[in-house]
């Protein structure tokens, strides 16, 4: 039931979402659809980072790119090489491809932007307020836009945006990031990215097949230092083959321009001798992680405990006010769009009815969108040796794959983790369609199949799935010891002795 001390002139709802990105739209569609009297505030305009500057735009670019390196392998396929039609001011060792590439990534923004548009979610039931800032009054009251909403549950999802690095003089160096790459008119000829998690690491291989040279600057020893290192180093040596320039171990110390040129001084954190380099590009791109976007909100007014990395909840997705809830982005965690989409179904149980259920974030696949796509569940093999002392690793090298030979690919690899029983606790992918393949190791996962389950199921030949499958396979082959290979020989002498 929806609060009985009412404010004056106050509207009553029974659920008010605060962020119009993936986790409240879900929320407030699913709200809506069982009835609940929903309302919807967001700032500027439905979508959020995934729409806008993030999942859709940069995987559209991703996309470009990839046709890009098909059409300058072409011979391998019969057809004789094709090179993207160039920039023609391009100084560089390939061609920069201008204008209609970033036409073609906002056309395909604005094809997905129904998806999310306003009307649509009137439709549903939802009260949309949008352009208006959002600021909690109370835990059960919120004003926008000159209203005041007062609700059974508050739903705070505002997303993250990028954490700028303490790097001097890099306000006025001229950077950019995701949120703003996608509205220049053309790509930049040269680019220097700071940060090789999966934001500069897919933008650092797009860039370079489309033509931009590239250096990727990283603090950590190697690229993507969350993902396993063995297929974080196939993703490096990848990146390095089309051309990008990759810094590991290298820290940024301060950033300027010259001659209209942006230039960032770096140098080597392990070598004490290392006097640093200035880096010269047109652009800087900053990817060095997010921050929770919780300014302005009200939050401590209203009781609720946050912090730069995120609203602190606890595993229903309650705030510290036990109506307030939050997700997505904006409590840190696994910042990605499925994990919001679950984390705001979860919410509406727990907001609108009396029986409540806890986020579950035992399973999560996640991809890293290079070429190819790097997908990962569960544990790397350093983790599940922490936590579970003995493992086994069970590989599959999927250069001799028929489908990838067929397809003329680049080869890639396929990693089971598992414990000494045969658990799976982890699984990775580096594949061309390594994003459907995790499912399947997944959904193993999640239902406690093992690793031998996986290598007895039927896979379509031929198929990339069938990398799987070649990886469990290596359960049984392991499991032949020398022991059990004498007595099979022994029993097929036999067998052959006696057969008339």
């Amino acid at each position: 039931m929806l609060p009985r001390a009412i404010a004056p002139g106050a509207e009553r709802f029974d659920l008010v979402v605060i962020g119009g990105g993936t986790a409240g739209l879900v929320a407030s569609a699913g709200a809506a659809s069982l009835g609940a009297r929903t309302a919807l505030i967001e700032r500027e305009r439905l979508g959020g980072e995934c729409l806008w500057t993030g999942c859709v735009p940069s995987k559209a670019l991703v996309g470009t790119a990839r046709i890009a390196a098909i059409m300058r392998r072409a011979g391998d396929f019969g057809l004789g090489p094709e090179e993207p039609v160039p920039q023609p001011t391009s100084p560089l060792r390939q061609p920069v491809l201008g204008k209609g590439v970033l036409d073609s990534v906002r056309a395909v923004r604005e094809r997905v932007q129904p998806h999310d548009d306003p009307e649509r979610f009137r439709r549903l039931g939802v009260e949309v307020l949008e352009g208006e800032p959002a600021c909690l009054l109370s835990p059960t009251r919120v004003s926008a836009g000159g209203r005041i909403l007062e609700a059974r549950s508050i739903l705070v999802a505002t997303g993250s945006r990028t954490d700028l690095p303490p790097v001097e003089g890099l306000e006025g160096a001229g950077f950019y990031t995701h949120e703003t790459a996608f509205e220049d008119r053309e790509l930049p000829e040269s680019v220097v990215i700071l940060g090789a998690g999966p934001i500069g690491v897919e933008f650092a291989q797009a860039y370079s097949l489309l033509g931009v040279a590239v250096t990727i600057v990283e603090l950590a020893p190697g690229l993507l230092p969350r993902e396993d290192p063995e297929l974080a180093g196939l993703v490096e040596e990848r990146l390095r083959e089309d051309g990008v320039r990759v810094l590991t171990g290298h820290v940024a110390t301060r950033a300027g321009t010259r001659a209209g040129r942006s230039t960032l001084h770096v140098r080597a954190i392990d070598d004490a001798s290392d006097e640093g380099r200035a880096i010269e590009a047109q652009r800087i791109f900053v990817a060095t992680g997010r921050r929770a976007n919780i300014e302005g909100l009200g939050l401590g007014a209203a009781g609720v405990d946050a912090s730069p990395e995120g609203i602190r909840v606890d595993d229903r997705l309650r705030t510290t006010q036990k109506r307030i809830f939050a997700a997505g982005d904006v409590i840190g965690g696994l910042r990605f769009t499925h994990v919001a989409d679950h984390e705001a179904r979860t919410v509406v149980r727990n907001a609108l009815f009396p029986f409540p259920v806890r986020a579950d974030y035992s399973v999560v696949p996640w991809v890293v969108f290079t070429d190819p796509p790097l997908a990962r569940v569960g544990l790397t093999e350093e983790e599940a040796k922490q936590r579970h002392g003995k493992v086994r690793i069970y590989r599959y090298d999927l250069a001799d794959l028929d489908r990838m030979i067929a397809d003329r690919g680049r080869g890639g690899l396929v990693k089971l983790v598992t414990d000494r029983r045969g658990r799976l606790l982890g699984g990775h992918v580096l594949a061309p369609s390594a994003g459907t393949m995790i499912v399947e190791v997944a959904l193993a996962m999640k239902h406690g199949v093992s690793v031998a389950g996986l290598s007895t199921l039927i896979h379509p030949y031929p198929t990339m799935s069938e990398g799987i499958r070649r990886a469990a396979d290596m359960y049984y082959r392991t499991k032949l010891t020398d022991r059990s290979r004498s007595w099979l020989d022994r029993y097929f002498r036999l067998d052959r002795r006696l057969r008339p």
